[in-house]
C-alpha cells in the first residue's frame, strides 16, 4: 500500500452532523476499498484564495491515510459526488511509504 494525503474542505457554515457524516463516508471508501486511515486532522476556517461557490471561507481536514493506488479512483469519485465538499486533492506520500 501507497501513503496519501487528501486536503478538502467544506462549507463553514454547515452543521457539525453533517461534516462528521462527510468524513464518515469518506473513511467507509478508504476502509472498503482496504485501505487504513492514519490520522485526521481538522484545520478549521481558513480564507480562500477565491470565491468557491460563493464562499470566502472554508472548513479544512486532512486525511493522512495508506491505500492501494486502484482504489484512489474510488475515493475520488466518491468526493465528488458528496454535497458538502466544495473542494478536494489527493497527493501521493512518497516519504511516508
Amino acid at each position: 500500500m501507497k501513503a496519501y494525503e487528501l486536503l478538502f474542505f467544506v462549507n463553514p457554515t454547515i452543521e457539525d452532523e453533517t461534516r462528521e457524516s462527510t468524513l464518515a463516508r469518506i473513511d467507509a471508501a478508504i476502509t472498503s476499498q482496504g485501505g487504513v486511515v492514519d490520522k485526521v486532522e481538522e484545520w478549521g476556517r481558513h480564507r480562500l484564495a477565491f470565491e468557491v461557490d460563493k464562499l470566502s471561507d472554508g472548513d479544512y481536514t486532512l486525511v493522512d491515510f495508506h491505500a492501494e493506488p486502484v482504489s484512489i479512483a474510488e475515493i475520488d469519485r466518491v468526493l465528488r459526488i458528496a454535497d458538502a465538499v466544495k473542494r478536494h486533492m489527493i497527493v501521493s506520500r512518497a516519504d511516508r511509504d
